[in-house]
């Protein structure tokens, strides 16, 4: 039977509507949730039933609510949560701006809690289901002037692994997404954003990293169709991995970075074991 999908943060040229393409590729239905839906609407026309565009501002609970009882209204359940919606905003740690901070969270971390806890009833009911977290490798590589960013996907990270844990008895599987540079539109628009740095001593290193996004947009190497179709071939595998990783340099830098993290804690150990009382 062809299973209903929800996925989040539907525009197109994003990951959003690439899953939804590969989920579709397989049979598959999909209610795809976008803050713009009159944007999708020469996508839809290709899939005709088998698609549901819905208006969700992922932010706002009572949209959420609103969202997944028409999802489930219209197909009769969701068997596949992707939660995908989310953006990035570059800052120092110091100075960045508090609303900024905080509108990020809101976003990539409690938007991502409210869609999960609007479907999981469901998918507890049937005793089945599926829970894909968008993460990004920032999740697991934290880098100077995306901290607060990376700090999001950190949450995301962990909330995730405790999530996997306490609906597994209930027939529920639950896979982080590490996704590194895709050929998104996720980068458009640093182009257009200047640099809001009230501490001159970051304003370079944030030039830095505005213009390394500027040059990589539209060169990415990651597909996102192959990534999306990666995920589903995860989602099949038995057992299916905890985490998965997209792409080259996605991959070689958590692999790296999680290395030089294990040597330096073994380095250390004598230290850490002394700080139990003694046996």
């Amino acid at each position: 039977m062809s299973r209903i999908w929800f996925i989040t943060g539907g525009t197109p040229g994003n990951f959003g509507t690439a899953f939804a393409d590969a989920a579709l590729d397989t049979g598959d239905r999909v209610v795809l949730t976008s803050r713009r839906p009159q944007e999708l609407s020469s996508w839809t026309e290709q899939y005709g039933d088998r698609v549901l565009v819905v208006p969700m501002e992922v932010t706002d609970p009572a949209a959420v609510e609103r969202a997944v009882r028409t999802a489930e209204e219209h197909f009769g359940g969701i068997d596949v949560l992707v939660n995908n919606a989310g953006r990035g905003w570059y800052g120092s740690i110091e100075a960045m701006d508090d609303s900024s901070l905080r509108a990020m969270f809101e976003l990539n971390f409690f938007g991502v809690l409210s869609v999960t806890r609007a479907v999981l009833p469901g998918m507890r009911a049937r005793g089945n289901g599926w829970i894909v977290n968008v993460s990004s490798v920032a999740g697991l590589v934290s880098a100077p002037g995306f901290g607060y960013y990376s700090a999001t996907k950190f949450a995301i990270e962990a909330v995730t692994d405790a999530l996997r844990d306490e609906v597994a008895p209930q027939g529920i599987s639950v896979l982080t997404v590490e996704p590194g540079a895709f050929r998104t539109n996720a980068y458009s628009g640093f182009a257009d954003e200047s640099v809001e740095e009230r501490i001159p001593d970051y304003h370079d290193m944030l030039e830095e990293v505005r213009a390394q996004f500027v040059a990589m947009d539209g060169a990415q190497p990651g597909d996102p169709h192959r990534g999306a179709r990666a995920v589903i071939a995860a989602m099949a595998q038995d057992p299916p991995p905890r985490r998965l990783v997209l792409g080259n340099g996605g991959y070689d830098a958590v692999i790296d970075t999680l290395e030089q993290t294990l040597a330096d804690i073994r380095a250390n150990e004598t230290l850490s074991r002394s700080a139990d009382f003694p046996a």
